[in-house]
């Protein structure tokens, strides 16, 4: 029976544990370019002790960052700064892993700590945004976007398909594919966003069909021994949660067949109505039915942060990996401290060298 500091591989890849850091938006680059502050985030990290680190949401155009403090992978330069980060990732133990997304109507926002919501129509330091159909998402970001014609949808696929293979020639093992959250992804998928008669719009096949063209195109350079995932909204607890839970699980057979190796369970952010239950390890349930119906091993976040939960929901087979967000925030180390907490006397193992050697002497003082 897996634990949590049980190694798992897929693919060529093999995680020293079932921890994994989800990515977490940073705001912090210039021009798409990470920066200092990156080195040493994502370095710290993977130093902690997780077996994989996503680096956080990075953007396939300049068009689909959520601010301009966004991450970006549409050119060399960008790529060539997250080169020895992807280094520093796989140095310190962890399997370097990156999340590539577009943010769609949620995009030309300001930073969280700003206001977090669109960025004013007389901002220079904003932009136009694109979405399947011109609806607003609303609440603090009711910046109508722009309908994609079928040339933009062309576009888009082609930037992640640019992307992915910047990722891969950067050195990432692990590549995410964002389609959760509100954004161009998730718009597509979701009717809150998608109101189009075309191929793209109407029926689940025709809502999924950017998703699945996307994911296909992109598995076609995406190495096959480096796992390929997605980050799916799954769920938007707007009253039709089953509906919605069995088109993505339906979605997620999809895409198991045309090459997707894991799946993050995630929740779909596609109305500022819905009403969601957080909790406790809340959107542990969902992910386990999704692995045990669509044949994919799974990870979710939200809410999960005590070890002995963490343990359990691997334990017991609901989720492959735990993704964990705050927790690292609060503690970069929380791989250690979440083995001590557990009882494992090799507990100082997930840390480098000049951090477990004296940890592991003294470990009562």
């Amino acid at each position: 029976m897996p634990d949590l500091f049980t190694p798992y591989t897929l693919k060529g890849r093999t995680l020293r544990n079932r921890i994994a850091v989800s990515p977490m938006c940073q705001y912090l680059a210039v021009d798409g370019v990470a920066g200092d502050w990156h080195n040493v985030h994502y370095a710290s990290l993977a130093r902690g002790g997780s077996g994989l680190v996503v680096v956080e949401a990075t953007a396939v155009s300049p068009e689909g960052r959520i601010t301009p403090g966004c991450l970006g992978l549409w050119n060399d330069a960008q790529a060539e700064a997250l080169r020895p980060i992807a280094r520093a990732i796989q140095d310190a133990g962890a399997v370097p892993g990156i999340q590539i997304a577009h943010a769609g109507r949620k995009a030309s926002a300001n930073r969280p700590w700003e206001g977090d919501d669109h960025i004013a129509p007389d901002d220079p330091r904003g932009w136009e945004t694109i979405s399947p159909s011109a609806i607003p998402f609303g609440a603090n970001l009711p910046k109508v976007p722009r309908a994609m014609t079928p040339e933009d949808i062309t576009r888009v696929r082609q930037d992640f398909v640019a992307s992915a293979i910047r990722a891969r020639d950067a050195g990432f093992g692990w590549l995410m594919l964002h389609f959760a959250h509100g954004y161009l992804g998730q718009s597509f998928l979701s009717p809150y966003s998608n109101q189009r008669t075309d191929l793209y719009g109407g029926s689940l096949e025709n809502r999924a069909r950017f998703l699945l063209e996307t994911l296909s195109e992109v598995r076609a350079v995406w190495p096959e021994d480096r796992p390929l995932s997605a980050r799916l909204g799954m769920i938007e607890f707007d009253g039709h949660d089953e509906e919605t839970l069995e088109d993505a699980i339906t979605l997620a057979r999809h895409f198991r067949t045309l090459g997707l190796d894991f799946l993050d369970v995630s929740i779909g952010f596609s109305t500022p109505e819905a009403k969601i239950p957080w909790g406790p390890a809340f959107m542990a349930p969902i992910a386990a039915r999704v692995r045990r119906e669509s044949g994919l091993p799974v990870a979710t976040s939200w809410y999960i942060s005590k070890p002995e939960q963490a343990n359990s929901l691997i334990a017991d087979e609901s989720l492959d990996l735990v993704m964990l967000g705050r927790p690292f925030l609060e503690n970069p180390h929380w791989p250690y401290a979440a083995a001590r907490a557990l009882g494992r006397p090799d507990a100082a193992h997930v840390l480098p060298e000049p951090y477990a050697h004296w940890l592991a002497r003294y470990r009562s003082g």
